[in-house]
């Protein structure tokens, strides 16, 4: 499908043309505007027991359900995007490829990606990025995933002989190929006391793409100012 970006990157607004009778699975609440030609249906976001799937909502930070929109026979669009201010980025899935993202990036795709979400293991602990993220991937086909971030995107490229590391909380997605470990920003001291605490070292091969700002950061200087209520 066609999409088209504006007021990027701190207040992305994107726009899916859609073709006659093609359609795009959208997260809940994500929608801006549409033309009037293009059906909406809620469906289940992922495969699998109605425990299993409350699970992975609870954990993967996105909806149990998922919003279908169709277009029409002379075809329409919709306008979508995220809660947060930010940018919105696309990834071009190829079968049997996965994109890595953070609890609550994931935006829209198109009908043939699913996604599920993949633990982290004993290392989210010391991580910020909590301790699933979601994995997104095509069923038959090439497909597409609409990611978001809080602030603009930068893609980075990790090879065998450069690795990268990026400060907690600020980690949006990776290809299959990259594998992250938690490790210290320095000594004791600065660890402690220097503000970075851990921080996220990618190795392997493929890229990352990260976001210029943290939203826990600002949650931590907002919370102390925030107005207590009187009993």
């Amino acid at each position: 499908m066609d999409a088209e970006y504006e007021f990027q990157p701190a207040f992305t607004l994107m726009t899916a043309n859609l073709g006659p009778g093609e359609s795009i699975k959208v997260e809940p609440g994500a929608m801006v505007a549409q033309s009037s030609d293009v059906s909406v249906s809620t469906g289940r976001a992922s495969k699998g027991g109605l425990m299993k799937g409350l699970f992975k909502a609870v954990v993967g930070g996105e909806s149990f359900f998922v919003n279908t929109y169709t277009a029409g026979p002379s075809g329409g669009w919709i306008s979508m995007a995220p809660s947060a201010p930010g940018d919105v980025s696309t990834f071009d899935l190829t079968p049997g490829e996965g994109l890595y993202m953070q609890g609550g990036a994931f935006m829209a795709c198109s009908p043939n990606v699913e996604y599920d979400t993949k633990f982290q293991g004993a290392k989210a602990l010391l991580s910020r990025e909590g301790g699933f993220f979601l994995r997104a991937f095509s069923q038959g086909g090439p497909g597409q995933v609409f990611y978001s971030s809080y602030g603009a995107v930068k893609e980075l490229e990790v090879t065998p002989d450069a690795p990268i590391i990026v400060d907690n909380g600020h980690l949006v997605a990776f290809t299959e190929g990259v594998s992250y470990g938690v490790a210290p920003s320095g000594g004791l001291k600065t660890t402690m006391f220097g503000g970075e605490g851990f921080v996220l070292r990618l190795t392997g091969a493929g890229k990352v793409w990260i976001q210029t700002r943290n939203i826990e950061a600002l949650a931590g200087k907002l919370i102390p100012f925030m107005p207590k209520s009187s009993n």
